[in-house]
């Protein structure tokens, strides 16, 4: 499986000629969904979801599909009947040859005066998980961690000890497009040596084979 960095939360992923997005939002490249055969969004937050964008996806190709909460396809369902699927922690299905499981049920805590709105994170083949905006804890072995690595919700601390209780082989990042350039080296050097775990980070438009 190949997988692409797109700019902050988005990426995709490559198999056997098909393609799987998560996440393609506004602070992301503007054709990042377009050519993805399966499209899954983790929360309706617009760094995460934005309509437009999946509405020109999903017209360039009639056989693309979009798997997300309830509250991402209440507002894109309409415009493409049975095109769009509702799921939750637990699901499971196959799209387009990737097996994905469902996991997580809540974003993380901003501020406790912000109420807390759904997210779910999607393990794809078994292997590669990316939580959305929450440190989800899948009840399954994890080789690729996309990890939130900076976020208005968290310190280094939690995302350090995120890499510590999912065990994943190597945590690659995302959510980052906040981050400074002069913050990055920081980042690198804590999460590789306190996260026990091959600690990664690729530019947007960089690719890697997993």
């Amino acid at each position: 499986m190949r997988l692409t960095k797109k700019t902050h939360a988005c990426i995709r992923l490559e198999k056997d000629g098909r393609t799987l997005v998560i996440d393609p939002g506004t602070f992301s490249e503007e054709d990042a969904a377009v050519g993805a055969d399966v499209i899954l969004v983790t929360h309706e937050h617009l760094d995460h979801f934005n309509e437009d964008r999946l509405r020109a996806a999903m017209e360039a190709n009639p056989g693309a599909g979009i798997w997300t909460l309830r509250s991402v396809a209440e507002k894109i369902s309409a415009a493409f009947p049975g095109r769009v699927h509702t799921v939750g922690h637990g699901d499971t299905f196959t799209a387009a040859g990737f097996d994905v499981q469902v996991h997580g049920e809540l974003h993380a805590v901003i501020h406790p005066d912000i109420p807390r709105i759904t997210n779910v994170g999607y393990l794809v083949d078994g292997s590669l998980f990316h939580p959305g905006d929450a440190l989800t804890v899948p009840d399954h072995p994890v080789e690729t961690l996309m990890l939130p690595v900076h976020a208005p919700w968290s310190k280094i601390s939690e995302v350090i000890d995120y890499v510590r209780e999912v065990k994943p082989q190597r945590a690659i990042d995302v959510h980052d497009a906040l981050l400074t350039d002069l913050a990055r080296p920081i980042y690198d050097t804590q999460i590789g040596a306190l996260g026990g775990a091959d600690h990664n980070r690729l530019t947007p438009g960089e690719s890697t084979d997993l």
